[in-house]
């Protein structure tokens, strides 16, 4: 045999293994209702037909309940129990608890929920069960590339749902409505489901991404530092997961990449800072600011929120050179009684309330009709949160503030529900959330994003202008949003962002060197 045959015949040498892909998370946890299979409208109708009969019971005159606005914000997501205990409270409603054991009925809290269980249980026997398919296929690939699935539902009968559509076999982890009842494990929007989750995958929160199709399992993720939390929105209330805190929204899981997802964070504005000078090249620039959070780091208490002498100085420096407002959720006197400066534009409620720098004439009032109403619900809540420890009623004139940064945990739920109470008791207002607090505005096409489109008009800011905007909380999305394309919007954060900006900052030390950089590169223009 020739040396050249010889060759020909040598055993190839294996191929080199790929290279291990680096995963920013190893498990996901996911809803089943609304994600996994197509219950939610079967849930949403036993709620409907359970409480429209049990409102036609008491008599009089009650608004009937509504399978999308009430099913996203009273019910969806939470133990049965909880959904029905909520939802009374937003109609004004109290009934005695019962026992899990109540037969069917109406006259307890149980009793309810065990009737709409026998509800669901009709509709499921004769409908079946429908999946989402893209989405399980989704999931069955992620499965085969290495991720760990767990199953987090209130539902008890998630177990049976997921026998009668054939999905036993996808999920290594089941925590639903059954380890609730047993175990007393508070139910969403407390973290305590998708913990436990993680725990028995052996997985950190911090490695662990949440699939939820509802507000109250959105918010627990977030209460949970999950490393992702992703909205699937089936209906028209991607705003609502959003603002909840999901890092992305999407109709379906089909093309969702995880770890693409995980890992996305934008620059820093510090670190971009040439790309932001050269986007200025030639251009005027005019400065947002938001206050808490942005220019004051967050504190317990809303008085406690004291700006820092060199953060005064930045913001004075650059408004001397520059168009610059700061536009805050608080009331526009108690901001512009913190900055301190003559030299910038205040505006106030998220603004709803402007001011122009020195006094002169540029003021602009929004919502002024509703004052009496914003007022009359701040007596409101404070009758009613007064026995709950720590939570805070601010009147701020054109906006009403409820701040439960103090309130024990256990407490959260008792204080959204009588501000949902509040709001449905003033169509007039329209509840809002932020950071640690829940907000009742004018219910008007007005926001911070259409403050800042106002002010630009309003100062005759045309497009050789640039506006900047700095905020680090979900009303500040409004003011992002309003300036795509046009200006650059910094979120303050040292977290994923729930929804695309321009660039971070990790917090109020950032801040400030940026306005000080910013200041030095507008001087240096001028010379």
């Amino acid at each position: 045999m020739t040396q050249r045959s010889r060759a020909a015949v040598r055993a190839p040498r294996p191929a080199p293994r790929p290279a291990r892909r680096e995963r920013r998370i190893e498990a996901l946890l996911v809803d089943l209702d609304g994600v996994v299979t197509r219950t939610a409208k079967v849930h949403a109708q036993a709620w409907k037909r359970l409480f429209d009969a049990f409102l036609d019971r008491r008599g009089g005159r009650w608004q009937p309940f509504d399978e999308v606005a009430d099913y996203r914000v009273h019910v969806d997501g939470k133990p049965r129990y909880d959904g029905v205990r909520d939802f009374l409270a937003a109609r004004g409603i109290t009934l005695a608890e019962g026992r899990p054991a109540d037969a069917p009925g109406w006259d307890t809290v149980c009793a309810l929920g065990n009737m709409k269980d026998g509800y669901f249980q009709e509709a499921l026997a004769a409908g079946g069960v429908e999946v989402f398919e893209a989405t399980v296929a989704r999931l069955r690939a992620a499965k085969a590339d290495g991720l760990r699935l767990a199953l987090v539902s209130s539902s008890r009968n998630a177990g049976a749902v997921l026998a009668a559509c054939g999905l036993d076999d996808l999920f290594e982890v089941r925590v639903d409505g059954i380890d609730i009842d047993r175990d007393g494990l508070p139910g969403k929007p407390k973290p305590d489901m998708f913990l436990r989750a993680a725990a028995r995958l052996g997985v950190a929160p911090a490695r662990a991404g949440v699939v939820e199709d509802a507000i109250a399992g959105i918010a627990a993720a977030r209460a949970g530092n999950f490393a992702l939390a992703i909205g699937i929105d089936r209906g028209g209330q991607a705003e609502a997961l959003r603002a909840a805190g999901a890092d992305l929204v999407v109709a379906d899981l089909a093309l969702v990449d995880f770890d693409a997802a995980a890992s996305a964070r934008p620059p820093s504005a510090l670190d971009s800072f040439d790309a932001i000078a050269a986007r200025l090249a030639g251009k005027r620039a005019a400065v947002f600011l938001d206050y808490d959070g942005t220019l004051t780091p967050i504190v317990a208490r809303p008085e406690l929120a004291l700006l820092a002498d060199a953060a005064r100085a930045a913001v004075d420096r650059l408004a001397r050179l520059c168009p610059v407002a700061v536009i805050s959720g608080r009331a526009r006197a108690d901001v512009r009684r913190l900055v301190g400066l003559e030299s910038v534009i205040y505006a106030g409620s998220h603004g709803f309330d402007i001011e122009a720098p020195g006094g002169r004439a540029l003021g602009h009032v929004v919502g002024s009709e509703h004052v009496a109403a914003i007022a009359a619900a701040a007596d409101e809540l404070r009758a009613r949160l007064a026995a709950i420890e720590g939570v805070i009623v601010e009147d701020k004139t054109y906006a009403l503030a409820i701040h439960y940064r103090l309130v024990a945990k256990s407490d959260v739920a008792a204080v959204e529900s009588a501000v949902d109470r509040a709001a449905a008791a003033h169509p007039e207002l329209r509840k809002t959330l932020g950071k640690k607090v829940f907000e009742l505005r004018p219910a008007l096409a007005w926001d911070k994003g259409k403050a800042v489109l106002w002010l630009l008009e309003a100062l005759n800011l045309g497009q050789d202008v640039v506006p900047v905007y700095l905020g680090d909380d979900v009303t500040d999305y409004d003011a992002f949003d309003a300036l795509k394309g046009r200006g650059i919007g910094i979120l303050v954060s040292d977290g994923p962002p729930p929804r695309p900006v321009d660039y971070v900052l990790r917090d109020p030390h950032e801040v400030r060197v940026f306005l000080d950089r910013l200041a030095e590169l507008l001087a240096a223009a001028r010379r």
